[in-house]
């Protein structure tokens, strides 16, 4: 399954990627993030791990890890879940006239034939909607600074 969101910035791609990869700092513009924490000795780059506790309907229900499997600042980054959700996130920033694009797809998928298919169609939407507000409050935390 396939889910995206994209919103424009006001402000330069260094700027937005660098508040995006404030790991610690993604849950005040990520809702579905409880916390998140580094596992790995590097922060940046290709490798690094991260851990995230999420919500799923607003309850936290489970933690996931993620490895960061590609790493071109300020333009791309690339991370594989490695849980019980598997698949790749990508967050694109492309220069716009006024500022950056900052497109965030998921493409996921559940470990159940069928029937992780189908749980993944149903919470479509609510990921959609998540993923539009986190791109929006992001927007307001950039321009805040």
């Amino acid at each position: 399954m396939r889910v995206q969101a994209s919103t424009v910035f006001a402000a330069d791609r260094e700027r937005v990627w660098a508040m995006a990869i404030r790991w610690e700092d993604q849950p005040r513009w990520m809702q579905d993030a409880v916390w998140v924490r580094v596992l790995s000795a590097q922060r940046e780059g290709m490798g690094a791990r991260i851990r995230v506790k999420n919500r799923v309907l607003h309850v936290p229900l489970f933690a996931e890890e993620l490895e960061v499997v590609a790493w071109q600042p300020p333009e791309r980054m690339e991370m594989k879940h490695m849980s019980f959700v598997r698949g790749v996130g990508t967050w694109a920033f492309e220069p716009e006239r006024d500022g950056t694009r900052f497109t965030w797809t998921e493409d996921l998928s559940l470990p159940i034939p069928l029937l992780g298919e189908l749980a993944l169609l149903v919470y479509r939407p609510f990921l959609r909607r998540l993923m539009r507000r986190g791109l929006r409050s992001l927007q307001r935390l950039v321009d805040a600074t």
